[in-house]
């Protein structure tokens, strides 16, 4: 076989060769595609995070100065107010922080209830209260007809933990309790619940009760 014949032959053998690479080249190409894709999805940082994955913050989103507020019942009846000199309202936990606090609260029955202390929070209702640094909560007299079946009572301490519905008040701290014209208790811890008439004064108590005078 001449060189003529042998150049021709191999010409050829490379023609049809690359006319069978071109059949897969395709298939190469997408494949080759795929792969980089896939590297790019693995290996490509998430940016940002969607927000309802975040923690909640405390954070105020509101706050109210010098402000008062009513709260009825369904009849429109008033349940209670609440003043304060300053308010910030925490989405989080639906609760105001409140400086400089005052509350008036009035019973189904009708018996009132005052509370007042340099820091408070609220829950949204103001149904409870924690009082902070010079809490004080009172209740006022309750009479029936001329008789009065509940004397004046008044609470001291730096921490009250006051339920305006249940008329509940707690405290883990030092307690002053002011009664009726003279009595006076004072208690390391207290739990009051005037719905059922019983009042807890635990840890160390000390009592003044002051004599009752005769009726002529």
């Amino acid at each position: 076989m001449s060189s003529w014949q042998i150049g021709r032959f191999t010409r050829l053998s490379l023609r049809g060769a690359w006319d069978r690479a071109a059949v897969y080249l395709p298939l190469v190409v997408m494949g080759l595609m795929a792969m980089t894709t896939y590297w790019l999805v693995r290996n490509t940082p998430i940016v940002g995070t969607p927000d309802f994955q975040a923690a909640p913050r405390h954070v105020p989103d509101y706050f109210m100065r010098n402000f008062s507020l009513r709260v009825f019942d369904a009849a429109g009846h008033m349940q209670r107010e609440l003043y304060g000199r300053e308010a910030r309202h925490y989405p989080d936990t639906d609760t105001l922080e409140i400086d400089q606090v005052r509350i008036r609260s009035i019973h189904i029955s009708g018996r009132v209830s005052t509370a007042q202390a340099q820091r408070g929070i609220s829950n949204a209702d103001a149904s409870e209260m924690q009082l902070f640094d010079q809490a004080v909560v009172v209740r006022e007299p309750v009479s029936n007809g001329q008789v009065q079946s509940q004397p004046r009572m008044e609470l001291r301490s730096e921490f009250l933990h006051f339920f305006a519905d249940t008329e509940e008040i707690r405290t883990h701290l030092p307690v002053e309790l002011l009664r009726g014209d003279g009595d006076r208790f004072v208690a390391d811890r207290l739990l009051y619940n005037n719905l059922d008439q019983l009042m807890q004064l635990q840890g160390h108590v000390h009592g003044v009760i002051k004599p009752r005078g005769r009726k002529s």
